[in-house]
């Protein structure tokens, strides 16, 4: 854990005695507690107990450097920092959810639930977005000042569309849309879009009937009674009146498969049952969905929530996540569920996957992604998974192995490529952190995080601690590809696919080079604000004020002339 300044020592030592307090009043539950086996709705929370605070003025001290946010060759970068690169102190921030345009995968927005100050559990909708595939980031604010929301997701159509799903706590609770065009930089809304709790999205990608659709699900906690999915089939601008999902399990996730089907998957607080629901038919703009299949899931262990005890005592421990293979391969249709679950025994939480490889029709046996001995009573929480275009699995999970405490974690990763028959050793891909540390009058680290394949890596986004506050991170794991195909950044470079004219190891496209409009992309239209820079520089700084110079001095020898054509024309042509 990362405490290196005064300001960052006190800020944690303000953070634990919060926590302490808190420990106190909400008078935690015994670890078997039946009342926790319960299948009645807990209690919900997405509502302010206490007005906003909002502090006198803002402080910032440095953050943690990047060599304390290392580990290996896993390096974490904090997302919620302002325009000098400085933590904002004694705020908080959780549930991060990751959108990132397939057209230009520079591009990348994070949003996530913002507390300006810890002494309140007012939040408003945060977000930041990434014009460089994540190694820098803009944090704007919020969506509306001075109003709660919670529980964003994020999602980007094929188009690099960007859309921020938001609860509201309306009484009952709804959710609107937001839509970015401009790579999350500006948003038009909100838009009404129903909705209710622990909602979430996905957008069909398939080029299909149901292609540029956009759904969601959510749970008991909504706009709309026992009608918990709605559809968009006019790029989120108006949705359908919601329909019921049969069974109504909740707090999961919504996938698409690879010719247009709609997956939901869910559970119910307290017991081992899931559910995987299918609809074959909500692609078809002209008919209402209909569920033509509905199984039962054995994951193998328990839905926790709330538990008063562990890593987030006043939260979920993990979401149920439903993943389709689209890659057109052997193993294209095949469904994935994973899930952070309270398994039989002395082990408080393993993380469980199953698949099928029959459309959903039937499941194989749960299988236990964390290899750490059974019963040695670690938990392994916030399990979260993506499919990658090619087929590799990715899974991260929240880990408390080797730390000797129920809320000092560190994020852990596997890999699979083959359709999860066989993993990759799990392995620590960040620093310790302690989670309870900066609870804004809420007793958690939020309720979950999110990751996106590529063919390459995956981006992660994720809240952790190292501040001595909960904050933002983003990591990519392994290799970066920002250019989308499919080739890893330093292999473009070295057989010259990308040009590195400034030798930084970064594909010039991706590191701005040539983006004279700052738009972030190098296409053609930076070709007249090229010519504009060369034959008048105060008519091009007029136009473009906010374009740094760096961009222009293509071949890094400090001055923009003639000697910046060639290498222009090659970064364009790449």
């Amino acid at each position: 854990m990362c405490y290196p300044s005064k300001s960052r020592a006190l800020v944690a030592a303000c953070c634990s005695l919060a926590s302490a307090y808190f420990a106190v009043g909400t008078g935690f539950a015994d670890p078997r507690d039946d009342q926790l086996r319960s299948d009645s709705p807990p209690a919900q929370e997405e509502a302010p107990r206490f007005p906003p605070v909002w502090p006198t003025h803002r402080i910032t001290a440095p953050p943690c450097t990047p060599e304390e946010l290392r580990l290996g060759r896993y390096q974490s970068i904090q997302v919620n920092v302002d325009p000098n690169g400085m933590n904002i102190v004694g705020d908080a921030a959780n549930e991060p959810s990751i959108a990132v345009d397939p057209t230009n995968p520079n591009r990348i927005v994070i949003g996530w639930r913002q507390f300006n100050s810890i002494q309140s559990d007012f939040r408003q909708a945060g977000w930041a977005y990434s014009r460089d595939a994540g190694r820098h980031w803009t944090f704007p604010g919020v969506l509306e000042n001075n109003v709660f929301r919670s529980d964003p997701v994020l999602a980007a159509d094929a188009d690099g569309v960007f859309y921020y799903y938001s609860l509201r706590n309306t009484n009952p609770y709804t959710c609107q849309t937001f839509i970015s065009s401009y790579g999350g930089a500006t948003w038009l809304g909100p838009i009404s879009a129903h909705g209710g709790d622990k909602a979430w999205t996905a957008i069909d990608r398939t080029g299909g009937l149901g292609h540029g659709n956009f759904y969601a699900a959510w749970d008991y906690a909504g706009c709309c009674g026992d009608n918990w999915f709605t559809r968009s089939v006019d790029g989120g601008l108006t949705y359908m009146n919601p329909i019921p999902l049969p069974n109504q399990p909740y707090w999961g996730t919504v996938a698409i498969g690879p010719t247009g089907q709609v997956y939901v998957v869910g559970g119910f607080n307290g017991t081992s049952n899931y559910r995987f629901l299918r609809s074959s038919n909500a692609k078809d703009p002209n008919v209402t969905p209909t569920f033509d299949l509905n199984v039962a899931v054995n994951l193998g262990g328990a839905m926790r929530f709330n538990l008063g005890y562990g890593p987030n005592p006043g939260g979920l421990i993990g979401q149920v996540w439903v993943a389709a293979d689209t890659s057109g391969g052997a193993t294209n249709g095949y469904i994935y569920m994973l899930f952070s679950c309270d398994p039989n025994g002395t082990d408080p939480a393993d993380v469980k996957f199953t698949r099928s490889t029959n459309g959903g029709s039937t499941w194989s046996s749960s299988t236990r992604i964390n290899t750490d001995p059974n019963n040695s009573n670690n938990w392994q929480w916030f399990g979260t998974l993506s499919v990658a275009p090619n087929g590799r699995l990715d899974v991260i999970w929240n880990d408390t192995r080797g730390t000797g405490s129920e809320h000092v974690s560190a994020v852990y990763y596997s890999y699979s490529t083959d359709a999860g028959l066989t993993w990759s050793p799990n392995e620590p891909i960040t620093p310790t952190f302690d989670s309870w540390l900066g609870w804004p009058q809420q007793n958690k680290l939020g309720d979950y995080v999110h990751m996106l394949s590529d063919n390459v890596g995956a981006s992660l986004a994720y809240a952790a601690t190292f501040n001595g506050e909960q904050d933002i991170y983003y990591l990519r794991i392994g290799d970066y590809d920002c250019n989308g195909n499919g080739v890893a950044d330093p292999q473009d470079i070295a057989v010259g696919t990308s040009t590195d004219f400034n030798g930084n190891g970064i594909p010039d496209e991706c590191d701005g080079l040539g983006d004279l409009n700052c738009d972030g992309a190098v296409n053609f239209d930076d070709i007249n604000p090229f010519v504009l820079a060369l034959s008048d520089p105060v008519a091009y700084q007029q136009a473009f004020p906010n374009c740094p110079f760096a961009k222009r001095d293509i071949n890094g020898d400090g001055t923009f002339d003639f000697d910046d054509i060639n290498g222009f024309v090659a970064v364009l042509s790449h």
